[in-house]
């Protein structure tokens, strides 16, 4: 099972908490508003993150007070609250391990090329400065990790400040809260032994684990939660083949408005007009079953379109769901062609196509399947790794 330890290594002072933390880098579209926000942050971790001196960013941080060492080992437990619902986890140091040991259970594939900048700023720095996102094995309803944070989130909070990114993430607007709690104290000794017990599910930050797997750390800064709301994936699409020559080949149902749909069915836009498409079949196993790849079979090769395409910004983008309004932009535009809206997948389909994998490596996720929200705030701790021998 997964051990987990207290974290060492360097915070924002209080002060400086909102300002510092920003979102994950993989999710800041460069160019866009939200990316020159950042970069016209002085106090922003996007300086170090994405920024063209991540080590130089770091030290000036430091040297400012924006950042402060913190030696002694402890968990921070965060709770996010956003339109009238909440979220609580903890940060800790996971263990890194090889996947076949079954402790840390991934449903999307890796690739080494796309984590050697992680890597390199890792080394470079020498700390993990996003976190993993990582869930339970036991669900919420059980009582288990909840139960334990739900306790440790007695006196005040070391942070407690709202985000304010103006826009562009599912991050702006969201109030976080942080507790800190030692690693020698009574809670911390229960949310060790919480942990130790199960192994975990990599809900998002596939190549961040995979980057600390290849570049030979022993542990790695994760975020911990039995709670998590999957949003689905949708996008925008431009075809080989234009959508309007092959619009009259689909049983397209004409509706109202461009909004997320049932399960097994499609939301369409383009012209103006929304229609719902209907899967013609839904296999029975794991992955054939979920929306996405069902998508894939069904609608893309009218298009001309093959599975290589959809990493190509030419022809595909990506939105969260409650984006919808970007997307029809998008399609108005003309910058694509149609909007598809997908049914979000549920926990236990992620974790059944996980859960698959252990038998069979070739059994994963299909990209873009899945966005896990609200996303969890880089820089609410760095942390000080080390490596192994």
């Amino acid at each position: 099972m997964v051990a987990t330890r207290g974290l060492v290594g360097l915070r924002p002072a209080v002060a400086h908490a909102a300002r510092t933390t920003c979102p994950p880098y993989d999710v800041i579209k460069e160019a866009s508003p939200l990316w020159r926000r950042l970069e016209a942050t002085s106090e922003s971790l996007f300086h170090v993150t994405l920024g063209n001196d991540p080590v130089g960013a770091l030290q000036r941080l430091v040297s400012e007070g924006v950042l402060v060492e913190d030696t002694e080992a402890a968990f921070y437990v965060y709770e996010q609250s956003w339109g009238g619902t909440s979220r609580t986890g903890v940060f800790v140091a996971a263990e890194v391990t090889p996947y076949a040991k079954r402790e840390v259970i991934r449903h999307e594939k890796t690739f080494d090329d796309k984590v050697q900048g992680r890597i390199a700023l890792s080394r470079n720095t020498g700390h993990t400065i996003g976190p993993v996102f990582l869930l339970t094995q036991e669900p919420a309803a059980s009582g288990g990790l909840g139960a334990v944070l739900n306790d440790a989130k007695s006196g005040t909070p070391l942070y407690d400040f709202t985000s304010d990114f103006g826009g562009g993430t599912d991050l702006h607007g969201v109030h976080s809260k942080v507790w800190r709690v030692t690693e020698t104290s009574p809670h911390g000794a229960e949310i060790r032994r919480v942990l130790g017990g199960q192994s975990l599910y990599i809900a998002d930050g596939h190549h961040r684990y995979h980057a600390a797997l290849l570049g030979g750390q022993t542990h790695l800064l994760a975020y911990v939660t039995d709670e998590a709301n999957i949003l689905a994936y949708d996008r925008v699409i431009k075809g080989v083949i234009p959508f309007k020559d092959v619009q009259a080949t689909l049983d397209l149902e004409p509706r109202d408005a461009f909004a997320t749909p049932a399960k097994h069915s499609f939301a369409l836009y383009a012209d103006g007009r929304a229609w719902t498409l209907r899967a013609q079949r839904v296999p029975e196993d794991v992955v054939g079953r979920l929306d996405c790849a069902i998508l894939e079979r069904e609608l893309y090769p009218l298009l001309g379109l093959t599975h290589a395409h959809v990493k190509m910004p030419a022809h595909f983008d990506y939105y969260p769901e409650n984006a919808l309004e970007d997307m029809t932009a998008a399609v108005d535009a003309g910058r694509y062609e149609v909007a598809v809206a997908l049914h979000p997948v549920a926990i236990h389909e992620l974790k059944a196509v996980a859960d698959a994998g252990l038998e069979n490596p070739d059994i994963v996720m299909p990209e873009k399947s899945t966005f896990f929200s609200p996303k969890i705030l880089t820089g609410l701790f760095l942390y000080r790794h080390t490596y192994a021998g």
